[in-house]
């Protein structure tokens, strides 16, 4: 399958980043398979970084990765918002040291709306189950984190595109 990375700089040898509050998966390299979603990540790094007076492209970096390589790995995948899902995501957020384990997890992605009723859950405002029904509405995308360098020997950089 193909993946996709969003930044401003062709990433040829993708490292594990320990993640900062808010990251859905954990510390990791995040990739998607939609290729748009990559292009708005660039798009919007690149935008911040003009902003603070740097020269900056966006670049897509491609990957590419056989599932079957799967087998051999620990790998947890969310079809669609669940329960497991969001308390995966609860807490990845509420936590830098957090760690759940896999070598890569697949999921859907907490963006902007999402984030704010993820925030809800972690602050205690919403319940798990309320903000459940409230994603249902809405559209979210993929994204897949290798969240170990073992995961990270199977993801084979094929070049990269400005966006």
């Amino acid at each position: 399958m193909k993946l996709f990375h969003g930044s401003t700089v062709s990433i040829e040898n993708p490292k594990i980043i320990i993640a900062e509050y808010g990251r859905d998966f954990g510390s990791g390299f995040y990739t998607t398979d939609i290729k748009e979603q990559a292009v708005r990540w660039a798009k919007r790094k690149a935008a911040i970084e003009i902003n603070q007076g740097r020269n900056s492209k966006a670049i897509i970096s491609i990957y590419d990765f056989d599932e079957a390589n799967y087998d051999k790995l620990n790998v947890k995948v969310f079809s669609e918002p669940s329960l497991d899902w969001l308390n995966m995501v609860c807490a990845c957020r509420s936590g830098i040291g957090y760690k759940h384990g896999y070598d890569i997890v697949e999921g859907k992605i907490a963006n902007d709306n999402v984030g704010e009723t993820v925030s809800f859950v972690v602050a205690g405002i919403m319940r798990k189950e309320d903000a459940l029904e409230r994603l249902k509405f809405e559209k979210i995308n993929n994204q897949i984190c290798f969240n170990t360098d073992k995961a990270l020997s199977f993801l084979n950089y094929a070049g990269f595109e400005e966006a």
